[in-house]
């Protein structure tokens, strides 16, 4: 990363503070000497900007930041380029993130739970009618403004139009979060509109409940979970939470994305008429999607790969250190 201390300046900002730092990027709090106004910069860890696929994460997050313009979603203010080192300046949004109004707050009441869900789901039929899908949303990557309106951040891993398939190399981190991603990104497939979905879905759930719904060990048990294993159902799980509650959830939460609403736009109107929610979904849980064994998903072909290369360089490391060893 690029250590830049309080008070440097970085083209024309001036560094206020350290906000955070990811796998790929430090974000900072700075002043723009040329606006008059504080801002967030983000600048990418020089290691990235040798690995393809990381750097086009970074570009395609350049591109949609500024194209996309809602009240819910992060205003990208421009990019640049300061010592051949790409950035990316957004707004600077005031509040707490949604994971620590989770840890604060959880489990919600049905209204607040519902408000906040129904305002992430707007700005995603926004991004969707843009033809931008996010994948990677999680309570990490959404503030809440001190008036309660959700900013949804990070669009590193969002799917626009035309955008060419990247592989990358972090799994764990740039795939998306496991708790959250819908069984579709676990068996490899780009996503669309109904991933999203899924991963809302997941959010409101944990909002209600303080847990999601999908546990384990680790990151593979819990993709395992998301394939194979069966919704835990809401109500029980948090009685205040109303049957017509959970069955909305439960539908989001399908493994088959033809089994859940079709579009943003349902949802928010299944949240708005919960009476009519199908409350058959509870006793049904998954619906009758079909389980793909994990052993079968890209997921697991990749870490196969890489263990088997692994036990391919340490044999030959040995070899060699045995050819080494014999008398000429």
């Amino acid at each position: 990363m690029i250590n830049l201390q309080i008070g440097d300046q970085f083209d024309h900002f001036q560094i206020r503070s350290h906000m955070a730092q990811g796998g790929m990027s430090d974000i900072y709090r700075a002043y723009d000497l040329l606006s008059g106004r504080e801002v967030v910069l983000k600048i990418p860890d020089k290691m990235m900007m040798g690995d393809p696929a990381q750097y086009e994460r970074f570009q395609r997050e350049m591109e949609v930041m500024n194209t996309l313009h809602h009240p819910a979603i992060q205003k990208g203010i421009g990019s640049g380029q300061f010592n051949r080192t790409p950035y990316l300046v957004t707004e600077l949004v005031e509040g707490k993130s949604l994971r620590a109004l989770i840890d604060e707050k959880a489990p919600m009441q049905e209204a607040e739970a519902i408000s906040i869900a129904r305002k992430i789901a707007e700005a995603m039929a926004y991004c969707h009618a843009n033809e931008v899908v996010h994948r990677d949303l999680k309570p990490e990557n959404i503030l809440i403004t001190n008036e309660g309106q959700p900013v949804i951040l990070d669009f590193g891993l969002a799917l626009t139009k035309g955008a060419r398939r990247v592989t990358y190399a972090n799994l764990s981190s740039t795939a998306g979060t496991p708790d959250y991603m819908a069984p579709e990104q676990i068996e490899g497939h780009r996503g669309d509109e109904r991933t999203d979905l899924y991963a809302i879905g997941t959010i409101l759930y944990e909002m209600l409940s303080h847990k999601t719904p999908f546990d384990g060990d680790n990151n593979l048990a819990v993709m395992a979970q998301h394939l194979q294993g069966a919704i835990p159902r809401l109500d029980k799980i948090q009685p205040s939470v109303s049957p017509q509650l959970a069955a909305v959830v439960t539908k989001c939460l399908q493994r088959n994305p033809d089994d859940r609403y079709p579009t943003l736009t349902a949802f928010i109107d299944a949240v708005d008429h919960l009476n009519t929610a199908d409350l058959s979904i509870l006793e049904t849980g998954t619906g009758a999607a079909t389980v793909v064994p994990f052993w079968r998903t890209q997921t697991a072909m990749v870490l196969a790969a890489s263990v088997v290369i692994m036990l391919a360089i340490i044999v030959f490391a040995f070899a060699a250190q045995s050819l080494r060893g014999i008398p000429r």
